[in-house]
């Protein structure tokens, strides 16, 4: 553990919904070094139960919620739980998510609403809820949503996962303004790190078999990418949780590997006007010239891969 002179958050109290395993995990524990008491929420008792033990083995503070995240019972559950188990609440990190990838023809309602429902349902009841606490308390509290790049770029597929995280995305934006007199932050961390879904895809491979191995994943992951593993972007978040963050509100920010990014809020990168108004026949004229040279690219488009890193087994 960090030794208590130099933790930031000792004293306070963590809530991170889906942090049963993965990344979720890792910004719990993480949490937990920096001096907090941690909350674990997540669907499976057992994993539940492994995460708590691992926190206290290393001479942290954590109780748990076993309990799925998208329900506004749920949300009260959780901030209860952590007032019960260690007499308030100071911080909210909202990770717990699923996936049901199909392409749009294939994607059914039930597969857009289990999506939906867990991650901007469920990060909208349990945001509600701990910021009703965060005020009603007078606590200058910290929320950290999880977003994705799909949420940025698009990913195929993705319908479903996409509108979710753009929408949390639009929710920070707008919760920024409504929490501010408050003294209550909250931001979007974009993860980019090795996960169970990365795991089988051949890109990534080379970096996926080194991080297995124990050895130095390849700097072009790290850095040309910004790919590495949880715990590099658990820092930003306990960076977010702690009071030398109480002007930061609002932002997104990516992280993974070795690179940060700070994404800029949507601006429009042409303004034109058309005396007496865009007729029809106004748009047709000038509009091809104008989105030639201002296209917006969909999907995120990922460099060749070094010949080095090519998977062996590729054709």
């Amino acid at each position: 553990m960090t030794s208590a002179a130099r933790r930031p958050l000792e004293g306070r109290v963590a809530v991170v919904t889906g942090s049963g395993q993965g990344l979720g995990l890792s910004y719990a524990r993480e949490l937990a070094r920096q001096g907090a008491a941690v909350v674990i929420n997540d669907v499976d008792q057992q994993a539940v139960d492994a995460a708590v033990a691992s926190i206290v083995e290393d001479g942290g503070r954590a109780s748990a919620v076993v309990a799925p995240v998208g329900s506004a019972e749920t949300a009260t559950a959780l901030v209860e739980g952590a007032v019960e188990a260690f007499g308030r609440l100071d911080i909210l990190v909202t990770n717990a998510g699923i996936l049901r990838d199909r392409s749009l023809l294939k994607m059914t309602d039930e597969d857009f609403d289990a999506v939906i429902g867990v991650h901007l349902r469920g990060t909208f009841v349990c945001v509600r809820e701990a910021f009703r606490h965060f005020k009603e308390n007078g606590v200058a509290g910290r929320i950290i949503t999880i977003g994705s790049p799909t949420g940025q770029y698009g990913t195929f597929g993705q319908t479903n996962y996409a509108a979710a995280k753009a929408g949390i995305v639009g929710m920070v934006r707008t919760w920024a303004q409504e929490m501010a007199r408050a003294g209550v932050t909250v931001n979007t961390v974009v993860p980019v790190a090795a996960t169970a879904m990365t795991e089988t895809v051949p890109y990534f491979r080379a970096a996926v078999e080194a991080e297995r191995a124990g050895e130095p994943v390849p700097a072009f992951f790290r850095r040309d990418l910004g790919f590495g593993s949880a715990a590099d972007v658990s820092g930003v978040v306990a960076h977010l949780a702690s009071d030398e963050a109480s002007d930061i509100s609002g932002q997104v920010i990516g992280v993974g590997g070795d690179r940060l990014q700070i994404f800029s809020h949507p601006r429009p990168v042409s303004t034109e006007y058309e005396d007496g108004g865009w007729t029809r026949e106004a748009v047709a004229r000038r509009l091809p010239a104008l989105i030639a040279e201002h296209r917006q690219s969909v999907g995120e488009t990922l460099p060749p891969l070094p010949e080095e890193l090519q998977p062996k087994d590729a054709s």
